[in-house]
């Protein structure tokens, strides 16, 4: 399983995906020859934080961007939530919505 891609993200359990993300995240941090205290210490955040995100251990999702930050990953986390937008009426459609605050139940 060296070789991993967005399609090894399709039909996990969540746990899965928690477990694949905090192993590159600990590969990436250990690529960079950084410790989990020069992580932290570049993110504003304690070690323990840093080795809760390795472990798969809930942190806040602030704390996860500013991880990402430190491995200069932050485009990728970016692209997180981008809308698919492939039509003019897409857009359209997506900007209406995001004035609104809750999806109306059928």
């Amino acid at each position: 399983n060296v070789k991993h891609n967005i399609m090894d993200l399709i039909f996990k359990k969540p746990e899965e995906v928690v477990a694949l993300l905090c192993e590159r995240l600990r590969k990436e941090r250990l690529y960079l020859e950084m410790t989990q205290a020069d992580v932290a210490a570049r993110a504003g955040i304690g070690v323990n934080t840093v080795s809760n995100l390795e472990a798969g251990r809930n942190v806040s999702f602030e704390n996860l961007v500013r991880v990402a930050m430190v491995l200069g990953r932050l485009k990728e986390l970016e692209e997180l939530f981008k809308p698919h937008l492939n039509s003019v009426d897409d857009m359209l459609r997506y900007e209406s919505n995001t004035a609104r605050q809750r999806i109306k139940r059928k």
